[in-house]
């Protein structure tokens, strides 16, 4: 997914979001799936946590930085066909899914919990050091 605002703008994310009142967080994993990506999936199994502390300031809150904790899912896609076209509705900020080569994702051009995704999925670990990314920088 290609991200199209906030302080992920124009790197690559995995599908993911805010979990709403009285739902599971299974529920949640194939809501943002279908809404964020146009794919049906099924909750294999629940591979673990992660976070990271990253510098952007949220008129909002009024903090200086946001701690993103990701909850990773090994998921079997059932159905759809990833959307390049995402429905439009406020906060929605994903630019569309698609499918990249391991080789394309970098530090760079991805979010820290992409590069833990390829992680797990090349060495069944993941870390669970939380990681400070006072460097990081928006992309204009």
């Amino acid at each position: 997914m290609h991200k199209g605002a906030g302080p992920y703008f124009r790197r690559y994310d995995l599908p993911g979001g805010t979990v709403e009142a009285n739902e599971s967080l299974a529920a949640a994993v194939q809501g943002e799936f279908l809404e964020k990506a146009g794919i049906n999936v099924q909750v294999k199994e629940n591979v673990g946590v992660c976070d990271f502390l990253i510098p952007y300031k949220l008129h909002k809150k009024g903090t200086s930085h946001i701690h993103h904790i990701a909850i990773f899912y090994l998921v079997q896609i059932i159905g759809g066909t990833p959307t390049q076209t995402p429905e439009k509705f406020e906060g929605q900020d994903s630019l569309g899914a698609l499918w990249l080569p391991r080789k394309e994702i970098t530090a760079d051009n991805s979010l820290p919990l992409v590069l833990q995704a390829f992680q797990w999925l090349e060495t069944k670990k993941l870390s669970f050091e939380f990681q400070r990314l006072d460097t990081w920088v928006v992309l204009k």
